[in-house]
């Protein structure tokens, strides 16, 4: 298991925090936002009115309003990223990684406006009447190239490609990690059995996803603006509450971004080029732009004019990211959880045992790198605690304090093998062994911690606990249905069902999987979902302007 999540995350890190793919995605946005003239701006007030009804037309073939279709992608992206997803990048990034996911989202809502505009364009109806479409539509159509009078399908193989992408991530980012971050959440908080969240939760997703489209529109359209009301509501008390750290907080954030975040508490420090990594990815894991899912969503809209379901797409950056992940950032730095240790049960994936004591955060960081420096060999245990050993412990990039062993809930006795500073947690007669004490926080244990610091107190993780519930179960919703088209363009409407049964499953297995392999799952397919509707919408830039032409004479008109 170990060597699968090393391997797992070797890959995340390569393609996810490679330049090419960075400066694809960055590029793209801003080569749209300056090639488009500033649409976020520009239309920004359009796209409300569409919203709110003033341009439709009832006549119009689809399966959902304007403000469902916005509803189901949101439910798309609105879920784990903005709550843990943040958490992580400013664990890993410090403050600074969250202006990178407010600018990715900033220039993100030029590229939701294109790939939805040409997804909803040349989407198709199937047999059972309902629309499909997505970025696999427009390649099958828009991106084979002719030469002497042949046509080369390349277009197809790219769509093929997006789709078989479309599943992975389906798996990756919509179903293994929500259930994952919830079922964690509900045993942090009431010490329900993961087993029994998934089995509980992957029942009640069968129900809605098993009811099609418009079931799923109707889900929701309702769970969308509850979810708003209860985290909104909950992280502008808990941003009050510390007003008097947000000016230094939002200071920090803006400071750091071309200096990097120095060590300060727990926190061992992070350069500019992490910051920048880890931003840009949780900002697109959290809204998406650029990944071609919304548009599969957006496609099922009543919408004549293909450019007005794009313009409302527009939206969805700003609501996602802008504003959600912003709150979420803030709460987190204003309260100053983000740099502190506080008790928790180490997590095996996040550990890691080093040679040797340091007095520097820079020389702990050359040794976590450095494989030689990880410790081999075995650690004494007395009464769960370990004695007197030459060694540093390493957990969630921090140096552990306070640590007690256990053994089925009890101290332990006895050894601990560590290979290439890795611990054997199982005893000699197999017992399982814990290790608890003082380290940072990530994800959306930080995020509940951070609630905790303010009025609610106590009760302030189990703002965060339902809050995921919601943002979490309504991804996975949605994502099944992404899944599910992808499943109907590779291999016809017959493979729909049999995929939403094998998701639903999935989610169940999900409760009980390694948080690290399902993070890792979700950033690589991203990546690999994102590169080709990147060069696909670019490819097609003069279409996408014509279009914006049209709009702007009918405007006119």
């Amino acid at each position: 298991m170990q060597q699968l999540i090393e391997y797992l995350t070797a890959i995340d890190n390569y393609i996810s925090g490679h330049p090419i793919f960075i400066i694809t995605l960055i590029g793209t946005g801003l080569f749209f936002t300056i090639y488009l003239g500033f649409p976020q701006i520009k239309y920004f007030r359009k796209s409300i009115q569409i919203l709110q009804g003033k341009h439709d037309n009832k006549n119009s073939d689809g399966d959902a309003s304007h403000f469902q279709a916005l509803a189901t992608a949101l439910s798309g992206t609105v879920g784990t990223g903005n709550i843990a997803g943040v958490a992580l990048a400013i664990h890993l990034g410090g403050p600074s990684a969250l202006l990178w996911m407010i600018l990715t989202a900033l220039i993100g809502m030029a590229t939701k406006l294109v790939e939805v505009t040409l997804s909803h364009k040349y989407r198709e109806k199937l047999p059972d009447g309902t629309m499909a479409g997505g970025p696999m539509y427009y390649m099958k159509r828009r991106l084979n190239i002719k030469f002497k009078h042949k046509t080369i399908p390349t277009g197809k193989w790219l769509a093929i490609l997006f789709s078989c992408f479309t599943l992975i991530c389906a798996f990756g980012t919509g179903c293994l990690p929500q259930i994952n971050s919830i079922s964690t959440s509900m045993y942090t908080s009431f010490g329900i059995s993961k087993v029994l969240v998934g089995a509980i939760l992957a029942i009640i997703l069968a129900s809605v996803v098993l009811g099609g489209i418009k079931r799923i529109v109707s889900v929701t359209e309702k769970l969308v603006p509850l979810m708003a009301i209860v985290y909104i509501g909950g992280a502008l008390t808990v941003i009050i509450c510390n007003i008097e750290n947000l000016l230094p907080g939002l200071g920090q954030m803006f400071s750091n971004a071309l200096t990097g975040t120095s060590a300060c508490g727990g926190f061992l420090g992070a350069s500019v080029a992490m910051a920048l990594s880890k931003g840009i990815n949780r900002g697109l894991f959290s809204n998406e732009a650029g990944q071609g899912s919304a548009p599969i969503a957006h496609a099922a809209a009543r919408c004549k004019n293909s450019v007005q379901e794009g313009l409302v797409a527009l939206l969805e950056p700003f609501i996602d990211t802008v504003i959600i992940c912003m709150l979420t950032g803030m709460l987190i730095i204003s309260s100053g959880v983000w740099n502190q240790k506080y008790t928790n049960e180490f997590q095996m994936a996040d550990l890691l045992i080093l040679n040797n004591t340091y007095d520097s955060p820079s020389k702990i960081k050359k040794a976590i790198t450095d494989k030689d420096k990880h410790f081999d060999g075995v650690i004494m245990v007395d009464k769960g605690s370990i004695i007197d050993q030459d060694i540093t412990i390493i957990h969630a990039h921090s140096v552990a304090e306070d640590i007690q062993i256990l053994a089925n809930g009890q101290p332990y006795d006895g050894i601990i093998n560590i290979k290439s500073g890795i611990p054997i947690l199982k005893s000699e007669d197999d017992k399982v062994i814990t290790m608890k004490g003082k380290s940072l926080l990530h994800s959306a244990p930080l995020t509940m911690k951070a609630f905790s610091i303010s009025i609610f107190g106590d009760y302030g993780e189990y703002i965060v606990t339902f809050s995921l519930l919601l943002f979490a179960f309504s991804t996975a919703i949605a994502w099944c249905y992404y899944g599910d088209r992808a499943s109907s363009f590779l291999f016809g409407p017959r493979a729909i069902i049999p995929f939403r049964v094998i998701y639903v499953i999935a989610f169940f297995i999900g409760a009980f999987t390694d948080t690290s392999i399902v993070w890792s799952i979700a950033s690589i397919g991203i990546v690999l979902m994102s590169m080709p509707n990147l060069i696909g919408i670019l490819i097609l830039h003069k279409e996408m302007y014509n279009e914006i032409q049209k709009l702007d004479q009918e405007t006119k008109k």
